[in-house]
């Protein structure tokens, strides 16, 4: 383990504003899985949903705190894997790492295969694996190209993003005040709040409903750490990652609090459909009219934007890795703009094999590929947490003048918010649905920590 903090610069070119940094925080984790994949959770938790949300939303928002605190202190490409390296020694560096690497380049396949699905029913004659090597080759080429490129995707697909959630926001309020025609009830009142009450209560499953929500929502928190690997190429990282975290964390919990108070009020939680977007149900109840056309198109934004970041972050991943010694030195090379090319091929070409296995096994190999890392995150977020308990005591020795965002609460918090994770890992074990998810991952975690112990006796060794 390092026992001094970190004073070099970063390689990498810089590049990005605090406007990228900014919407890359609220864009990077507004995706499919809350346009489409929030019906699931509605289904098993009514309208106590919003108290799902509540809690998964809080516990990423105390992760996001406590990795902006590191990344304003220790701004860097490699963000909490070179966190994890100072605070826990190489092999937690190592595992973190590549466990991330891994989780982004196999759920790029899952975004690129749902964008292309959508993109085959817009132009049903251009084959789906066509509109796939479409995608791969735009987003190869925008993150090859300078680091302001993908800032100023990210940038305009973020905001169409918000856009829509906050245009959703208004449309189901006024609906809710019986000022637009979906939410009134037979005598022609404002539906008000019955909805929340009615069909079972607010917790028609109790509180093991609200609980087996969290398990379906909590992930789709995963896109909000992107953001402080970013920071290290941007003008100023320091105060870019300390304003990005600062308003992204809020704003994301309003958004996803506050549409799902909106879903769940405007119309009973047992109208939804499986299979269809809330929103679309929402929507086509308001009146708007071709609500499901409007939706396709900003979860295809949202499924291409989530490429983008994964692509971007993965290559920073790997790029880290290589610098400190744990991936292939050849992925160091850097263009003259500062972009580290051979890590954006390298993550890209492994993208391409799952999607390949995506298209081709997508209930076989690709489903085991999947499985794998379906809990990775929650072992991502416990390292980072493990890591600002051990790195808030080294700054505040050595250079507390960095300590520029901190940690509510520090340490109980931070504890606090691990215990909460053994808690989601312990749920999981229980539920039939997650306990696969939860075995795969833990085997490939298993396997990556493995490695690193093999690599650190190795090197103690020689």
């Amino acid at each position: 383990m390092h026992d001094q903090l970190p004073s070099e610069p970063e390689p990498l070119g810089g590049g990005l504003k605090q406007r990228h940094l900014t919407m890359l925080g609220l864009g990077g984790v507004i995706g499919a899985g809350l346009f489409v994949g929030s019906g699931a959770g509605i289904a098993v938790a009514g309208p106590g949903i919003v108290v799902s949300y509540l809690i998964a939303g809080t516990l990423a928002m105390c992760v996001m705190r406590m990795l902006g605190e590191m990344s304003a202190a220790m701004p860097a490409s490699g963000s909490f894997s070179v966190h994890a390296e100072r605070a826990l020694g190489r092999w937690a560096g190592f595992s973190v790492g590549w466990l991330y690497w891994f989780l982004l380049v196999v759920v790029l396949a899952v975004e690129a295969t749902g964008a292309a699905q959508i993109a085959n029913g817009w132009a049903p004659s251009v084959p789906q694996w066509a509109w796939v090597l479409v995608f791969m080759l735009v987003f190869t080429g925008a993150n090859l190209a300078a680091v302001k490129n993908f800032g100023e995707f990210e940038f305009w697909f973020a905001a169409l993003k918000v856009f829509a959630i906050v245009a959703f926001l208004i449309l189901g309020t006024l609906a809710v005040f019986g000022l637009l025609p979906a939410a009134s009830d037979s005598s022609g009142d404002p539906v008000g709040l019955t909805n929340l009450t009615g069909q079972g209560g607010f917790l028609p499953h109790g509180w093991q409903g609200v609980i087996s929500g969290v398990l379906a929502v909590v992930f789709a928190f995963g896109g909000l750490e992107v953001v402080t690997i970013a920071a290290a190429e941007s003008d100023d990282p320091v105060r870019a990652v300390s304003r990005a975290v600062r308003s992204a964390v809020f704003r994301i919990l309003f958004f996803y609090v506050g549409s799902m108070l909106v879903i769940v009020t405007v119309l009973p939680w047992t109208a939804q459909k499986a299979g269809i977007s809330p929103y679309v149900t929402v929507l086509d109840a308001i009146g708007v009219p071709s609500a499901g056309q409007i939706m396709n198109i900003v979860v295809f934004v949202a499924l291409l934007s989530a490429l983008n970041a994964n692509l971007y972050g993965s290559s920073r991943m790997v790029f880290s890795l290589a610098e400190r010694g744990e991936a292939p030195r050849a992925l160091l090379k850097v263009s003259g703009g500062g972009v580290p090319r051979r890590a954006v091929l390298a993550s890209v070409a492994f993208g391409f094999v799952s999607v390949l296995l995506n298209l081709e096994w997508p209930e076989s190999v690709f489903l085991y590929m999947l499985n794998s890392v379906g809990a990775v995150l929650l072992f991502v977020w416990a390292l980072i947490a493990a890591s600002q308990l051990r790195l808030r005591r080294l700054v505040e020795r050595e250079a507390p003048e960095r300590l520029v965002l901190r940690m509510w609460w520090f340490p109980w918090l931070t504890w606090a918010t691990l215990a909460a994770m053994a808690a989601v890992i312990g749920l999981m074990l229980t539920d039939d649905t997650a306990r696969p998810q939860l075995l795969w991952s833990t085997g490939a975690t298993a396997l990556v920590v493995a490695v690193a112990g093999v690599r650190e006796l190795r090197a103690r060794r020689a």
